[in-house]
């Protein structure tokens, strides 16, 4: 099965410049992404989306392809990934007639994947039940949401002990680490998601989508920490 991997990467980024190639635990964030995507055995190839010749260089130096760059109109502030993807498929299809069966898409901005969940998550998806999967983290039950007018998203009058919860009302969020889905389906539906989808429960640690100060130097100090874990760039 051809899996192709996709890691986004523009040179705009405002919350922190440069943040797909800066400095992140001895090695630029973007590589830590793509260290984890080759050590994928069930990954065939791994493509790197950038509109930017530095992260052009830094991806190819740590072993991604990058074909060809990302067009300006879809490097843009408010640019959705989807175009991105479709983006990616288009080119190779008609630069090399290759079309894979399934692409997974890889944030830079989510660092840590302990060795073996691509993986995991590529052997869920080979079963054949799921058109597409991603990569969730079980969450609090008890949310609100809107500050100026709270509502709780439960019954916070009959608050329910955590065990008694039951295993369909359990609440995930989605990391943002890991997406696969049948190239099929995503060019059916123009959607990371589409189809029979699949869900793949990761732990806290997976769970940081970096888009602040704050979140960098909170993920390098797990990444460090947890360093045995991870697939260090080389």
């Amino acid at each position: 099965m051809e899996i192709l991997a996709i890691i986004p990467a523009r040179g705009g980024s405002k919350g922190i410049p440069g943040k797909n190639i800066k400095p992140f635990a001895n090695y630029p964030l973007i590589a830590w992404t793509i260290s984890a995507s080759l050590a994928a055995k069930g990954i065939t190839r791994t493509v790197v989306s950038t509109d930017n010749d530095e992260i052009k260089d830094v991806a190819l130096t740590y072993g991604a392809e990058v074909p060809f760059l990302r067009p300006e109109n879809l490097a843009l502030d408010n640019s959705q990934t989807e175009p991105v993807l479709q983006n990616v498929l288009e080119t190779l299809r008609s630069q090399e007639g290759y079309v894979p069966d399934a692409i997974m898409l890889l944030q830079p901005t989510s660092p840590i994947r302990f060795t073996g969940t691509i993986d995991a998550i590529i052997e869920k998806y080979k079963k054949g039940e799921y058109d597409s999967i991603l990569s969730v983290f079980e969450g609090h039950h008890f949310k609100w949401k809107n500050e100026q007018n709270p509502v709780a998203l439960y019954d916070h009058k009959n608050r329910p002990l955590r065990q008694d919860v039951q295993h369909e009302d359990h609440i995930y969020s989605e990391t943002g680490s890991v997406y696969i889905t049948r190239t099929k389906t995503f060019l059916y539906t123009q959607n990371r998601l589409g189809g029979k989808i699949g869900l793949y429960e990761t732990g806290l640690l997976e769970n940081i989508d970096i888009d602040s100060l704050d979140d960098f130097h909170l993920t390098e100090m797990i990444a460090k920490e947890w360093s045995h874990k991870l697939t260090t760039p080389e």
